[in-house]
């Protein structure tokens, strides 16, 4: 294997040879992970897990495309990938690498061969983040009612008073799209601060012992304009200005054809 991945970096070796075939065409995650740049499986599990979760957003069999097994020949942990397993890992991988940077070049082009007219790891993020939002907003309803929110609906909007300086609905209305559709059309920057807009509400709530309607929405207030004001110094734009991307479910769709047609060419 070793000398198949130096074969690799030297640019004799391509990602298709290390393609195996059991029923489909299937790449060892411990081949993977050398070819972007990883010491060992250890250090690759958090982009495999990461991809695990990206397809569970999209309502895909993870364990089909991602299964665990003891390899026969050395008695090793590793995991069979399909191609779009390959790809996604590759698109959560650490960027930081420059292994990772030419793998995802790879998979640029492979993926417009299936017409997967997707932006790479910034849309996958956009997927995760969204999925993470939704996950956070229950949390943070929880804790509010909790505290004793007794209107949640300005609670909410006190937070977007404070990282946009208007309700969410003007906000809609400035962009002209539905007010409980305002996430699907966020970058990952934005959708990012309004994650952490929503923890670190939750957690100021916790740690302070915030009680009662008032402070609650003083509170998720407070916490809006330091994300708003985070958000300007690191962009140079107020939040309300962050340029919007194409549609998260438009982004699930183009995925999820994308890889029933890799799927359909790697069967056997």
């Amino acid at each position: 294997m070793c000398d198949n991945i130096q074969e690799y970096n030297k640019g004799e070796l391509s990602f298709e040879d290390f393609k195996n075939q059991n029923g489909m065409f299937f790449w060892w995650a411990s081949e993977l992970l050398l070819m972007l740049g990883y010491k060992d499986l250890k250090a690759f599990k958090p982009a495999i897990d990461r991809a695990t979760k990206a397809l569970i957003t999209l309502g895909i069999n993870h364990y089909e495309n991602i299964i665990y097994t003891i390899r026969e020949d050395n008695g090793q942990e590793d995991f069979k990938l399909t191609r779009f397993a390959c790809y996604i890992v590759a698109m959560n991988a650490d960027t930081k690498k420059k292994e990772v940077a030419e793998v995802q070049s790879y998979f640029a082009q492979q993926t417009r061969k299936f017409e997967l007219f997707v932006q790479g790891n910034e849309d996958i993020d956009r997927v995760l983040i969204r999925e993470e939002i939704k996950e956070g907003h229950k949390s943070l309803f929880s804790t509010a009612k909790n505290s004793g929110v007794e209107d949640y609906a300005k609670f909410q909007n006190a937070g977007y008073l404070g990282m946009y300086n208007m309700m969410n609905t003007q906000l809609a209305e400035r962009r002209g799209i539905d007010k409980n559709n305002l996430f699907d059309t966020m970058g990952r920057t934005e959708l990012a601060a309004n994650l952490f807009r929503m923890t670190q509400t939750e957690e100021r709530i916790k740690s302070k012992s915030v009680k009662g309607q008032g402070a609650l929405e003083q509170t998720h207030y407070d916490v809006g304009k330091e994300v708003r004001e985070m958000v300007v110094k690191n962009t140079g734009k107020n939040p309300e200005m962050l340029p919007q991307e194409k549609e998260l479910p438009d982004i699930k769709k183009e995925l999820k054809k994308g890889y029933k047609k890799m799927i359909a060419v790697d069967k056997k």
